[in-house]
């Protein structure tokens, strides 16, 4: 009979699961070598951290839970932080973790904490598996890591469970399938309130990533000519070069400032699978008491955020239909407002600069193909890049937009990679943001996979001194000495340049995409660079 170990590799197999990332320990062994014998390749990082970003990379492109491994102790404690931003950046994940049998737990106290109780603020569930029951704890696992708003499940298996015999046949649940809207005077009024629309407006988030309803979202907008306006995640639902489309939003105060006020004036708002878990302070409660606010989400509304006048759980995509699909708005915006705002959001970037943050960001998309997938890590190049780098498909740029964690870009790219080596992927992220994670420049390099990474050298925390700066608090802990890129590049089996100019980020980045390694190409733009940016 098959083990436990076993049973667990297949299920996560036969949940489109083709690759796992960890570091192998001496409680995660049996479990790494049942995912090789299910035909779900191991990968060995440098940290568990960025084990996890780089099965968040995979899901981005085949839809199944993304696998970490992390064995006892200092394994699963490196790995809280990314659990943490799979919970709420809605990745779902299985985090396969290893123990000490039952008995030894209460005698033996060598890397011996309780995996549950870490992780239980962090997760959807957490289970130990007990002898007999790895069929039905794999089940729910991914039930539940893949339903609602997906997330991430951690089970924890003792080393003897794991090598366990057990039955595998036991009923497995059928995947939940949201369904829309049914008829209600909710749905009548909703259809009433879109029909005599002048100022309509579509708000997009995650959760229609999440229910593959990007293509309805955007033609939904495109058979009534309403604006959309993304959340960062979400970016690319529609192409970006489409003039319907505003852009991301959530983050960025000069970007805040052009479309708040056009919400304001919209006399029906429809929120498309709104997660607002990334939008920050300012966009609590948007619209005034008695605004026309639709919202169609995938679980019920407790985050406050907002409210809305009326609320529809369920599929997005069947909401959208119910509401429009035999009727249309009276007009869309006679006034052409929404194109108005589009035009001054892209005049504040200021593209046209000779250099600095924007040109480099500009200068990459002109060297790099549409179908470039772009990673970005935290920190002011990413406030800025989300409103400049334009997406024209789902999932087109990828970032931590709700834990907001640093460390994540160069993971994120290095797993997308793996999953469709054919497709061009850029990683964009600042000098302290690589400084944390260089390890896995060295995975890349292993890989034989050519990433063109754009580090923007200021040598300072830019978003945290602006913020000093801008509370009269001193320069404190947040400025820092350089480091000599290219030649840690050299040293890890990479390439490195330093860039000053727009020509020569426009010809480093189309010559790294044909190197069989990283290439980091370092933009020197200088301290105080994204001042009068954000």
């Amino acid at each position: 009979m098959p083990t436990a170990s076993d049973i667990i590799a297949q299920r996560l197999y036969d949940a489109g699961c083709r690759h796992a990332f960890g570091i192998p320990g001496g409680e995660v062994m049996v479990l790494m070598d049942a995912l090789d014998r299910a035909g779900i390749e191991m990968h060995l990082v440098k940290h568990e951290n960025c084990a996890g970003f780089m099965g968040e990379g995979v899901f981005h492109f085949d839809g199944a839970p993304a696998i970490l491994i992390a064995t006892i102790g200092p394994g699963i404690a490196n790995a809280i932080n990314v659990i943490a931003n799979a919970l709420q950046d809605r990745v779902p994940m299985i985090a396969l973790t290893g123990c000490v049998p039952s008995i030894q737990q209460h005698t033996y106290t060598h890397q011996v904490f309780d995996h549950i109780k870490l992780a239980s603020e962090v997760t959807k569930a957490a289970f130990r598996v007990e002898s007999s029951t790895a069929a039905i704890i794999a089940d729910k696992a991914v039930s539940i890591a893949m339903e609602g708003r997906p997330g991430p499940v951690l089970l924890d298996v003792p080393i003897d469970v794991q090598q366990h015999e057990e039955e595998p046949a036991w009923p497995r649940r059928a995947q939940l399938s949201p369904v829309g809207p049914a008829p209600s005077p909710e749905l009548d009024l909703a259809r009433d309130w879109f029909t005599q629309a002048k100022k309509p407006l579509v708000i997009a988030g995650v959760d229609t990533l999440n229910q593959n309803g990007s293509l309805a979202v955007s033609q939904f907008c495109k058979n009534h000519n309403i604006p959309l306006i993304t959340t960062y995640k979400a970016k690319g639902i529609m192409p970006e070069t489409n003039a319907l489309c505003l852009g991301g939003a959530g983050l960025a105060p000069s970007a805040d400032k052009e479309l708040l006020p056009l919400i304001k004036q919209s006399d029906c708002i429809i929120l498309a699978g709104y997660d607002p878990i990334e939008m920050r302070m300012g966009w609590q409660n948007i619209w005034t008491d008695g605004a026309r606010v639709i919202d169609l989400s995938a679980v019920s509304n407790t985050h406050y955020m907002h409210q809305a006048a009326i609320n529809f759980v369920g599929n997005i995509a069947a909401g959208l239909s119910a509401i429009g699909n035999d009727n249309a708005p009276t007009t869309s915006w006679p006034n052409a407002e929404p194109t108005a705002v589009k035009q001054k959001l892209r005049a504040n970037l200021k593209l046209d600069e000779e250099w600095g943050p924007a040109a480099v960001i500009d200068e990459c998309r002109k060297a790099l193909p549409d179908n470039t997938i772009a990673t970005v890590d935290s920190g002011a190049h990413r406030i800025l890049l989300s409103q400049i780098w334009e997406c024209y498909e789902p999932r087109g740029l990828l970032q931590s937009t709700a834990l907001c964690t640093m460390g994540c870009a160069v993971p994120l790219a290095l797993g997308r990679k793996i999953a469709e080596p054919s497709r061009p992927v850029a990683a964009f992220l600042g000098d302290a943001g690589l400084e944390m994670f260089l390890g896995e420049l060295a995975t890349i390099r292993d890989k034989k996979l050519g990433i063109p990474i754009i580090v923007f050298v200021d040598e300072s925390l830019g978003l945290i001194e602006i913020k000093q700066r801008g509370s009269q608090m001193a320069n404190l802990a947040v400025d820092f000495g350089g480091t000599d890129f290219p030649a840690v590049a050299e040293a890890l089996g990479g390439y490195g340049a330093w860039c000053d100019t727009r020509q020569q980020v426009n010809d480093e980045v189309k010559a790294a995409l044909g190197r069989d390694s990283f290439s980091l190409i370092c933009a020197r733009i200088g301290r105080k660079a994204y001042d009068g940016r954000l």
